[in-house]
């Protein structure tokens, strides 16, 4: 979970927008959403699924509807989940919220809720937060003393001490394990998972940043994304290796240039890296990108209606995943995953 959140997916319509949502940490930067139009470079999937007609919403008067009252996380500010840490060490959990609902956040706090306390208070006041606006709440807390993974469950509750969901679930998190950090594991702070991170130089004037890969990351998305379609009973999708190469490739690009975007540093469009990759965009394609870890990404595309319809679309057979991580980059950790038909 990361500074900004953009997630966008190209749908398999004739006419295809994208939208793109940004939270930035910098006071002095723009309007936290910006809308654009992507050109139609994609091909639909063979059967692709009629949408069946939308009624037009009718007018609401936003001063006299009631307030929706909806949070997600969108980055892991400090310690993401798994974090190596020293018995006894003293740490800060720092989450950055964004406010996805229709009214302020004004009187509303993070408590504490249960597993492991490790010293968290019970609870901890949120700043007065706009709608679409981001804040970010720490805790300080200390790590237990034996060697085990640990895991604190927060809620956020608004001035009247109702729960306020985030996301998909009622609640948040932070994990960590105490014990020797095992060798060649990152620093704390680095996003970490059963398989070891790989770290890569950068090979050419197009890269600025040393990066890490995680295989684990990859695997953990996969299961994620297959699971939901098996709960709205579509068949899961099986990993292609060319769909994998142009998913890694926009990971990594992102990742050792620090931008967080669907057209590469190069200018590249996603046709045009499925095509490089050995893929036949004649069969249909679609690109959506998340930051954090696998249940962040999860979370980002749920938290939008059409990333989540990407996400479940019945087109696609086919998918390839990418992940490339950069410590000193504004976003951390890069997801990327192509849809495709074969």
């Amino acid at each position: 979970m990361h500074a900004r959140v953009l997630v966008c997916s190209l749908l398999f319509l004739a006419l295809t927008a994208c939208t793109v949502s940004i939270s930035s940490n910098e006071p002095t930067a723009g309007p936290p959403f910006l809308t654009s139009t992507l050109p139609v470079t994609h091909t639909p999937f063979p059967t692709p699924v009629t949408p069946s007609a939308t009624a037009v919403p009718p007018t609401v008067n936003p001063t006299l509807a009631a307030c929706k009252e909806r949070a997600v996380v969108v980055q892991d500010v400090t310690i993401p989940d798994n974090t190596y840490m020293a018995p006894g060490a003293a740490f800060t959990k720092t989450w950055r919220f964004k406010n996805t609902g229709n009214c302020a956040w004004e009187g509303f706090i993070i408590a504490f809720a249960s597993g492991d306390r490790m010293g968290a208070p019970d609870s901890v006041p949120v700043p007065t937060t706009a709608p679409n606006a981001t804040a970010d709440v720490s805790v300080q807390l200390t790590a237990p003393t034996s060697y085990n993974a640990y895991a604190g469950y927060f809620v956020l509750n608004d001035q009247y001490g109702k729960p306020v969901a985030v996301g998909i679930y009622k609640n948040f998190w932070v994990k960590i394990i105490v014990g020797n950090v095992p060798t060649g594991t990152p620093a704390a702070g680095t996003p970490l998972s059963s398989a070891s991170n790989i770290t890569q130089t950068p090979k050419s004037t197009g890269c600025k940043y040393s990066y890490s890969l995680n295989a684990g990351y990859i695997g953990q998305l996969e299961n994620l994304i297959n699971s939901a379609r098996t709960g709205a009973n579509l068949p899961a999708l099986a990993i292609d290796a060319t769909l994998s190469a142009a998913a890694q490739g926009h990971s990594v690009d992102m990742a050792c240039n620090n931008y967080l975007s669907h057209t590469g540093s190069d200018g590249s469009m996603i046709a045009d890296r499925l095509t490089r990759a050995g893929y036949n965009t004649g069969n249909g394609f679609t690109e959506i990108i998340a930051i954090g870890t696998p249940n962040d990404a999860m979370r980002q595309w749920k938290d939008d209606a059409g990333h989540w319809d990407t996400v479940v679309a019945s087109g696609p057979t086919i998918m390839g995943i990418g992940y490339a991580y950069n410590a000193k980059s504004d976003f951390g950790g890069y997801f990327t995953v192509d849809f495709g038909s074969r």
